[in-house]
């Protein structure tokens, strides 16, 4: 199955293994690394390695062990393409990530070509899973099911708000945002202010003179953490009181430090906090021993791994296509985030979105309470 692989740029620096190069089974890592959603590729990098140890430490998969090699995707489509084609140069076989759906979607299809079955704990957009792809399977909802429950708890809890819809361009926000508001006109409710911004921009002041303009009440934002806390502070700063409401990609403690008390009263989409399952206890506690908070998409991560594993050993192979199939028609599986099986798109069956808060926590800390 494997083809030629498309030309990219030299990751000599960007790829390490976490386990021995005589391992059996090596699977692919693809997050951001670094650049501005390298918190987010943390929580991927060690859930997949919290779960590796645990199944190599039962005995691996189909007896063998399990080694990770990292591709640092720097959230850029272009390089996840690069990260792809190294991953099949390397001979992985099974890819846990990536993180944004504007890196996902493009890496499946050099997966696809060459053999490689993919599992993303956090890339959201329809359309990875959407295109009927034998490889593409995801540990986290879809934002048309994420857009759904924000339009309508928008609806519900804001009557007569001025909203305005702002995305970040990218597959994810602007997929987002677009379902938010397809939900919400579908409500009855129409925006006052419908916009897009880039990622990377620092300034928002052009955006905010259009939200005090249109005497905004309500900011629904399509977009991962970094611009979000920028927005929040720059909305402080100029004294403008709205109600911020996101998705999935807020979901970092590093929002906090970044928009400061302008976070608080912030509500994000989110589906349920597997920390709260007390089969996780110690588990939790085990990754807060090592000093490290197991938030957002790291059991997701770890979850995918599971996943993987439970349906190789029930393929009685480590075959992709096997296992993939097994995916679907083996399920449900044990793992962190519960019962875990899939449907024929390679979607999770299990309970969607919820609704967080953020605020101070008992410890003094900012961050998002399930409501």
């Amino acid at each position: 199955m494997t083809k030629s692989l498309i030309p990219g740029i030299a990751l000599a620096a960007m790829l390490m293994l976490a386990a021995p190069a005589g391992a059996d089974i090596l699977i692919g890592v693809g997050a951001p690394l670094t650049g501005p959603n390298a918190a987010m590729g943390a929580q991927i990098k060690r859930g997949a390695e919290a779960a590796m140890a645990e199944i190599n430490a039962a005995g691996g998969i189909n007896g063998e062990q399990i080694a990770l090699a990292f591709g640092d995707d720097v959230s850029d489509p272009k390089q996840g393409i690069s990260v792809a084609n190294k991953f099949a140069a390397d001979g992985v076989k099974f890819v846990i990530g990536h993180y944004n759906s504007g890196v996902s979607i493009p890496a499946s299809d050099v997966y696809a070509e060459n053999g490689i079955l993919q599992i993303t704990p956090a890339s959201t957009n329809p359309k990875y899973t959407e295109r009927g792809l034998w490889n593409t399977f995801r540990t986290c909802g879809r934002d048309d099911q994420q857009g759904k429950i924000a339009g309508a708890y928008i609806a519900e809890h804001f009557k007569n708000a001025r909203i305005a819809i702002v995305n970040d361009k990218t597959p994810y926000g602007q997929g987002l945002a677009d379902e938010t508001k397809k939900a919400l006109n579908a409500n009855g409710v129409a925006e006052v202010l419908n916009e897009g911004v880039h990622t990377g921009d620092k300034d928002f002041s052009a955006l905010i003179s259009k939200v005090k303009e249109a005497g905004v009440t309500v900011f629904y934002w399509g977009g991962v953490h970094t611009e979000a806390g920028l927005i929040m502070r720059q909305l402080a700063d100029q004294g403008l009181k709205v109600q911020f409401i996101s998705g999935a990609a807020i979901v970092s403690n590093e929002l906090a430090s970044i928009a400061g008390d302008a976070v608080i009263g912030t509500l994000n989409t989110f589906g349920p906090d597997p920390r709260n399952n007390p089969a996780n206890k110690e588990l939790i506690e085990k990754f807060r021993a090592e000093g490290f908070e197991p938030e957002a998409f790291t059991l997701y991560s770890y979850g995918a791994v599971q996943a993987l594993a439970a349906a190789a050993n029930a393929a009685e192979s480590n075959d992709p296509e096997l296992v993939a199939k097994a995916l679907k028609q083996n399920g449900p599986f044990k793992t962190v985030l519960g019962d875990l099986a899939f449907d024929e798109k390679g979607d999770p069956k299990f309970p969607g979105y919820v609704m967080y808060e953020w605020r101070k926590g008992p410890d003094g800390k900012i961050s998002y309470f399930q409501q």
